[in-house]
């Protein structure tokens, strides 16, 4: 029976297929019945294209561990799901990989899926085949590792979820400080980030309407401007994911050396503060999770992230209005032009979730609710951050510091409750953040390498302690992440869906649309310029000190 799977785990038997067709076919005919009318047009004839072989091939199965998470009763609970959960770490690590992110059948399908098949079967080639009786015992083990939330079965409070998750990190803890250094007129510039967010989230599934075979953000970009602009978007997607990681080093160091501050390590005549000492032992804790092969796990845990928000933004509250800390408004500050662009980064930050949309999309039954979700997404974060902003900057005033919890009382439970949430919320999602980094640079090494494990987890390895030495570096939470906000979520957010739509729908736009799409790539490239010179000058300054 080994030899069977090991030999034929990339197949799967034509009267098994036949059965999986029957099944998605009925399936999908339910689900997608209210598509658009572009998805509707598209996807009879989608079939694997190049899109799903040009590099980066494991990027639709990596975002969908990281940006979607399924309900309890689909793949979770069954029988075969839940046996496996337990065996990634020794099972699938150290089993010979074959690129899970690869479906081989892809590159070379056996039958050319024909019309009528593929209108009820799903698009996503870099996704595991629907799963069935016998496919889980045919699949190859390290492709069952990776397998994710079956698309086109994801509802309305599914998607919403999923996009808060996405849209709601780590971001909110800094709008207050956005506040102290923009003054009270940043709160424009949230507002006017939020319009036009929403308004490039909804550009993203125009793009992914018009051709078919682009459910990707890379696929939107190939289709823009070729292999170049997929490979461009793709490094810049995957630049911001592993900048986040690096965030999390330096929010833990943080939030840990606040609740610990007389730690310290000496060895030898070296000697480690506090600040250094929980950065590297975050980093020790969270090696184990990157080595992973089964992330499902983590991503369960991680959409969790949701609650950890709202409790965390509750604790300000009730810190503020029950534990009635003094308000601070006389000592705020209107507008403060020298930092002002710092700002614009910290709230261009707050919408960094457009990688995601795409996924989110393809993943939805009725894909004509994706505006709604959308709206929905965006109207519960840009509430909660505009709240989190006032009340933390009317709370500490000048004194704001760039994580709102290293302000709160310590002896307050509330308090306790924030940071320790805090804290812990980071371990579920950095292994999500770093895993499509470390795919992309794993589809480098052959397939058909003997040492493939090997250079996996020196690659997952140098990665993790690569953004703890960057951490360490430049330990600035909020200048970090200005930085990132200004540099890369302005293209990843504003620029590019802007610049692609007008690529793709080229002579098929009116000119109010192509006014609004250029009005949106100026405000981004502007963002983008001030608010990263800003934040360098500041870190520099920092680093001087």
């Amino acid at each position: 029976m080994k030899n069977s799977v090991s030999d034929h785990g990339l197949f799967i038997d034509s009267d098994e297929d036949d059965e999986e067709k029957e099944l998605g076919i009925k399936d999908n005919d339910d689900n997608e019945s209210d598509d658009s009318n572009d998805s509707n047009d598209n996807q009879p004839q989608r079939k694997p294209s190049s899109y799903s072989l040009a590099w980066p091939q494991s990027y639709r199965q990596s975002i969908d561990l990281y940006g979607s998470v399924p309900s309890p009763n689909i793949g979770f609970l069954g029988n075969a799901s839940l046996s496996r959960l337990g065996s990634s770490f020794l099972a699938s690590t150290l089993t010979r990989r074959h690129s899970p992110e690869i479906i081989p059948s892809v590159k070379k399908p056996l039958l050319q899926p024909t019309t009528d098949e593929q209108k009820g079967r799903s698009s996503q080639a870099l996704l595991p085949p629907l799963p069935s009786r016998r496919s889980s015992i045919k699949k190859d083990v390290s492709k069952i590792s990776h397998e994710v939330h079956i698309p086109g079965q994801c509802t309305f409070g599914q998607a919403v979820l999923n996009g808060i998750n996405a849209l709601c990190g780590v971001g909110i803890l800094s709008t207050p400080y956005a506040l102290k250094e923009g003054g009270w007129a940043a709160l424009s510039i949230l507002m006017i980030f939020a319009i036009f967010s929403f308004y490039t989230g909804l550009l993203l599934r125009y793009c992914l309407d018009s051709e078919p075979g682009l459910e990707t953000y890379p696929d939107i970009g190939q289709a823009a401007f070729g292999t170049t602009g997929r490979v461009i978007i793709s490094i810049i997607l995957y630049m911001e994911l592993y900048a986040c990681c690096i965030e999390y080093i330096i929010l833990e160091s943080d939030n840990l050396s606040s609740l610990f501050p007389n730690a310290h390590f000496s060895f030898g005549g070296i000697e480690m503060n506090a600040h250094i000492l929980f950065a590297i032992l975050t980093t020790l804790a969270i090696l184990p999770t990157v080595w992973l092969r089964d992330l499902r796990i983590l991503s369960y845990i991680s959409a969790c992230g949701v609650i950890a928000t709202i409790i965390v933004v509750l604790c300000l509250l009730w810190v503020g209005v029950v534990d009635d800390v003094p308000i601070h408004i006389k000592g705020t500050t209107t507008l403060n032009l020298s930092t002002f662009p710092v700002a614009m980064g910290l709230y261009g930050y707050c919408f960094a979730g457009h990688a995601v949309f795409p996924n989110l999309y393809t993943s939805m039954a009725n894909r004509n609710q994706f505006p709604a979700v959308l709206l929905t997404c965006f109207a519960i974060c840009t509430t909660m951050y505009f709240t989190v902003a006032v009340m933390g900057y009317s709370m500490y005033g000048e004194t704001t510091l760039s994580q709102y919890t290293l302000n709160m009382p310590r002896g307050l439970v509330a308090s306790k409750i924030a940071v320790w949430t805090t804290v812990v919320n980071p371990f579920t999602k950095y292994a999500l953040n770093i895993a499509p980094v470390a795919m992309s640079l794993e589809e480098l090494i052959p397939s058909n390498n003997s040492n493939f494990q090997f250079y996996s987890i020196c690659i997952r390895t140098a990665l993790v302690v690569s953004t703890l030495l960057v951490g360490l570096s430049v330990p600035f939470f909020g200048l970090v992440m200005s930085l990132i906000g200004s540099l890369l979520t302005m293209f990843v957010s504003l620029i590019l869906p802007a610049a692609c739509f007008l690529s793709i729908k080229n002579g098929r736009i009116s000119r109010s649309q192509v006014a609004l799409c250029v009005v949106v790539i100026i405000v981004g490239f502007v963002s983008c310029g001030f608010g990263s010179y800003s934040a360098i000058s500041e870190i520099i300054e920092q680093l001087i000190r």
